[in-house]
């Protein structure tokens, strides 16, 4: 009992976590600078499919310019950091669903009949599937389902761990083509023409290999979470106020109904919005671009630009004629009260997020995330695998390499333009190539801090844990250890099997040229 407490005094808060990682970040980029820790990083010409070379270097934060960065943008770093605007928004429209009542009336409802793991496998799945949505996923996935364990009278923290090894291990998975596949594709092909400059992609080619593999991930993660996580999470205390079971009055159906009514018809009304081609309809599509996913989620898409407002709106619409059909909002004061809901409390939260976009902009700053990302790849061209070795071999890197540059575009970019060709020498389809180093992605993705929107699950953790017991940063990331590496060697075994039987992946897709 006196080494738990004492282990608990000792636990820094995230909080403090990554401030000391920002000053190891600082410190070691002035130790590399000094002993010259460099890379060429090779570059395709998208024109001439010949390699140009850039010589990228280690930033030392020490210097002066690089003190003027610490001082001069890290304000301006946390102001544009992403994951806090949509945190606050998306917290709005939350909060109106939440003190309105309609999040405790609806989700009793559908966890009450409902079995445990039925409840987590659901919230597993649609987080998996939810990166057609992008980064979003995660300010939505993550709170919500905190609050379906919640009404469901289970420990909030497990659907918040669970929800976000949901949505970290399928963060390479995906039934459509998301923007961010989109633009890897892009980066495949230029790849691919060095080798064949009559190279075709279609955006069909993952779908067998993709739908295999979303479903026995989510089955992996719903079998963790209930057979190792819940024991490993402290007891849940039901607040009294929530002990006695949720009777349903005609006025609660009544909410039920309004906001059902009224969020179909916002739902539609939206639908039609991105619907090209019919009278008044498209009009929050990016018509510069040829392909629809492209028109959907580019960077002037109205769809990509204003998705969070969209779903917020959504969600205070549910939670504003919820509120108005059972009489739980009766003005317009206790209606503003309700937008200030989840707002309220989150200081800390805000805090975590400052620290966080800190240390994540001055490591970028550094560029040893860029340099280890080219040498990784370096590493794969240099070996001269084959065969399933190669397919071993970028799979891990690839994971190591999230570790430092968790964006799937920045990564790709560095590895495609030599990995691509050495694979295709070796026999693998670019498709195949591609496939193995968004599957690599999902091993690590979520154990990294540097990913912008791991502060998110820790301002959760944090904000539902009711316990006088600190959670700190590492112990977060234990949480998600068995999801990586059971999920990873799942992942690993399905590229291997798919390579072996020569199953097509997908539509015009095949592992073997």
């Amino acid at each position: 009992m006196k080494v738990s407490k004492l282990k608990d005094k000792m636990t820094l808060h995230p909080i403090m976590t990554l401030l000391l990682l920002s000053s190891v970040t600082i410190l070691l980029s002035s130790f590399l600078s000094v002993m010259g820790f460099q890379a060429i990083q090779y570059k395709i010409n998208q024109n001439t499919l010949e390699y140009s070379t850039e010589l990228i270097k280690v930033e030392n934060l020490l210097s002066f310019d690089g003190l003027k960065y610490i001082f001069s943008s890290t304000v301006a770093n946390f102001v544009a950091f992403t994951p806090l605007s949509s945190l606050i928004i998306i917290l709005i429209g939350i909060g109106v669903m939440e003190k309105s009542g309609f999040l405790k009336t609806a989700l009793s409802l559908l966890t009450k009949k409902m079995k445990k793991n039925t409840v987590t496998f659901l919230i597993v799945f649609v987080s998996v599937i939810a990166s057609f949505m992008g980064d979003l996923s995660y300010v939505i996935m993550i709170p919500i389902s905190a609050l379906i364990f919640k009404y469901g009278k289970r420990n909030p923290l497990i659907g918040i761990i669970a929800s976000f090894a949901g949505l970290t291990c399928g963060s390479g998975l995906s039934f459509f083509i998301t923007s961010i596949d989109s633009t890897l594709i892009s980066t495949t092909i230029l790849g691919a023409k060095v080798i064949d400059s009559s190279f075709r992609f279609a955006t069909t080619s993952f779908w067998f290999i993709m739908f295999v593999s979303i479903l026995l991930i989510s089955i992996a993660i719903t079998m963790i979470t209930e057979r190792y996580l819940v024991n490993k999470i402290d007891k849940y205390e039901i607040p009294e106020t929530e002990i006695e079971e949720l009777k349903t009055t005609r006025k609660e159906v009544k909410g039920l109904i309004y906001s059902g009514i009224a969020g179909l018809v916002y739902v539609l009304f939206f639908i039609y919005q991105v619907i090209p081609g019919l009278p008044l309809s498209g009009n929050l599509l990016d018509h510069s671009q040829t392909f629809f996913i492209d028109k959907l989620f580019s960077y002037n898409s109205f769809f990509s630009n204003g998705f969070v407002f969209v779903v917020t709106m959504f969600f205070v619409i549910l939670g504003f004629f919820y509120g108005m059909g059972a009489k739980t909002i009766k003005n317009n004061k206790e209606f503003v009260d309700t937008l200030g809901h989840s707002v309220d409390g989150i200081g800390k939260a805000l805090v975590l997020i400052f620290f966080a976009s800190t240390f994540i902009s001055l490591f970028r700053y550094t560029n040893i995330g860029t340099i280890i990302n080219i040498h990784l790849g370096r590493l794969i061209t240099s070996l001269n695998f084959t065969g399933i070795p190669l397919i071993i071999l970028l799979f891990l890197l690839s994971g190591i390499a999230t570790i430092f540059i968790p964006s799937s575009i920045s990564k790709w970019t560095i590895f495609a333009a030599t990995v691509i060709p050495t694979f295709m020498n070796a026999g693998f389809t670019p498709q195949f190539t591609q496939i193995i180093f968004r599957f690599g992605e999902c091993l690590t993705m979520g154990l990294t801090p540097l990913m912008a929107y791991f502060v998110i699950y820790l301002a959760m953790i944090d904000k539902f844990n009711t316990t006088d017991k600190p959670i700190g940063l590492f112990k977060s990331i234990r949480y998600q250890l068995p999801y990586s590496i059971i999920c990873g060697g799942l992942l690993l075994a399905i590229l291997i099997g798919w390579y072996m039987i020569g199953l097509p992946i997908g539509i015009n897709g095949v592992a073997v040229l």
